[in-house]
């Protein structure tokens, strides 16, 4: 059984940070990218982040590039997102997902092709 389940989620205050984690299992963890979306009350759903495992390649979107920090641990078959400097814009529920197949900027523009989903962490950041 396929499982991304995401942990690190809570209430900061702006300008505080937050880790994310990603626990993979039930697939080939060196074979996927894995990555983080986001989804804010009101708004679509975002891409955030993602890395490849076999060779680390990442990818941010700009809204994030230079506060956030992907990365991947293949021991633990875990992906972490560092989130550093948080805005109360970053407040949304945030979702674990990964694919075999799709990677890169691919992989954030196309979050209905993907193949597997968390369950979601809620990150809430106040002003």
């Amino acid at each position: 059984e396929v499982q991304l389940v995401e942990s690190g989620g809570g209430s900061v205050q702006a300008g505080g940070s937050l880790r994310l984690s990603c626990a993979a299992s039930g697939f080939n963890f060196d074979d996927a990218t894995i990555g983080w979306f986001r989804q804010a009350p009101g708004k679509e759903r975002e891409g955030v982040s993602c890395v490849s495992i076999g060779d680390g390649l990442t990818t941010y979107a700009d809204s994030v590039k230079g506060r956030f920090t992907i990365s991947r641990d293949r021991a633990k078959n875990t992906v972490y997102l560092q989130m550093n400097n948080l805005d109360p814009e970053d407040t949304a529920l945030y979702y674990c997902a990964a694919d075999l197949s799709i990677y890169g900027r691919q992989f954030l523009r196309r979050a209905g092709a993907l193949d597997y989903w968390g369950r979601g962490t809620l990150v809430t950041v106040s002003s």
